[in-house]
């Protein structure tokens, strides 16, 4: 049904250069020093922290934090007054050189002996938003006055099941689209082969990042980005419609709209065939052989957001709170699957509010559809406020894992499960597209 797959596709002359100059592979270690490309993969954060002013102490942040008020006069009043940027302005490469530098390896190594997936999404993020500060490159002064936040991960897709941990790393990315404070941002990975050193596509990654002011209150203003050729423009033409997209995805979700006629169907297809006949009441359900309620394919856990996992603005940072929210997804889909599960694709997270510091961060991973030996994982994250007792949602994760193996039906029980499984066939069907 769905097969692993990456598609570059008609990149723009900078990315079709770039990519055609890693396949040479490296014949000496790159110089990853201040001004050149790559960057280590190390000093991203680093970098980070430089444009904002961000302390590299916790018992500072609040004073560092103040410091940035005085940024709100270099703030533009109108979009026109910023400079437009190209595609190329923005462009940025990142080296994890797991091979060329084993004492990497350990935080990257996973119990399968391959590379964990979890600390790619931290890394993406960490990128992502660095080169939205490569796009707002303020000239008059070292520090952004843009706080700059991951908004959605619109995309992942995966071409490789598996990731060496011992072969070096490449990312790559660049804005492809801004709207007057948000900005989309392509990204792409490559590894070196076991046995040569080409560069081979292992995903591509498309996250939304929006612009607010100093203090992470308003909106701001972000530079224009102007295409330059056919081919940057038919990419800046695919943002628009990605933005569509989300708009009429959000506008059609079973939280606000009543399934469709087919969909309705399928739920009331699911209920005709867990009914008992015996009985023939509408209370007495039957499970179907092979399959599982839906009420027990779930998995929860707990995170103490501890300052160590803090972002520059000192909340609890967004890759992070991927990678929890993917391996506790990954523990879920091996549990149901009952064998080792590859992630196919990640899909329309979205960052409904930041989580600080201190917060009780509670995960809830169901699995919520499934098709031959395909599992989609819904994974919901809320903060728990121990003075109010109020649960706050703050991020809805979806990842799509094969399986090694044929895996059993999820079948729903109560509406608001059917409705969560007609939510994952929607993704999942959106994936295989």
């Amino acid at each position: 049904m769905l097969a692993l797959r990456c598609t570059v596709g008609k990149a723009p002359s900078l990315l079709a250069r770039a990519l055609t100059s890693m396949t040479n592979g490296f014949q000496s270690p790159p110089d990853m020093s201040e001004g050149h490309l790559p960057i280590h993969v190390n000093n991203v954060r680093s970098r980070l922290r430089a444009i904002v002013g961000a302390s590299t102490n916790w018992s500072d942040h609040v004073q560092a934090m103040h410091e940035r008020k005085d940024l709100h006069s270099l703030l533009a009043k109108q979009q026109e007054d910023l400079p437009p940027r190209k595609m190329n302005d923005s462009y940025i490469e990142v080296i994890l050189p797991l091979g060329s530098q084993p004492e990497l390896r350990e935080k990257y190594l996973n119990v399968h002996n391959t590379v964990r997936f979890g600390r790619i999404l931290e890394d993406l993020d960490s990128l992502g938003v660095l080169i939205c500060y490569t796009h707002t490159k303020h000239e008059a002064s070292q520090r952004s006055p843009l706080s700059i936040v991951t908004a959605l991960v619109d995309k992942i897709d995966l071409c490789k099941k598996v990731i060496y941990p011992d072969c070096d790393i490449k990312f790559t990315g660049n804005v492809s689209w801004v709207g007057k404070t948000s900005m989309e941002v392509k990204m792409h990975m490559l590894q070196v082969g076991l046995h040569d050193d080409t560069y081979s596509s292992v995903l591509d990654a498309t996250f939304v990042m929006v612009a607010r002011d100093p203090e992470n209150k308003r909106s701001a203003f972000v530079n224009p980005l102007i295409p330059e050729g056919q081919e940057e423009e038919e990419i800046f033409r695919k943002g628009e419609l990605n933005k569509m997209r989300r708009v009429d995805f959000s506008t059609a979700s079973l939280l606000k709209m009543a399934p469709t006629a087919e969909e309705r169907n399928i739920v009331h297809n699911i209920f005709l065939n867990t009914l008992d006949t015996r009985t023939v009441s509408f209370r007495s359900r039957v499970l179907p052989p092979n399959s599982v309620w839906m009420e027990d394919a779930k998995l929860k856990s707990l995170v103490i957001c501890h300052p160590q996992e803090r972002n520059i603005f000192n909340r609890i940072f967004g890759g992070f709170l991927m990678r929890k929210a993917f391996e506790l997804g990954w523990a879920t889909a091996s549990s149901y699957g009952g064998a080792r599960p590859y992630v196919v694709a990640v899909d329309d997270i979205m960052f409904q509010r930041p989580v600080e510091i201190g917060s009780l961060l509670l995960l809830s991973a169901q699995v919520c559809y499934t098709a031959e030996n395909y599992i989609q994982i819904r994974v919901h994250s809320e903060v728990y406020d121990s003075d109010t007792r109020e649960h706050k949602t703050t991020n809805v994760f979806h990842f799509t894992f094969m399986s090694e193996r044929e895996v059993p039906q999820i079948v729903p029980k109560t509406y608001g499960e059917s409705m969560l499984y007609l939510d994952g066939k929607r993704h999942f069907s959106a994936t295989t597209k």
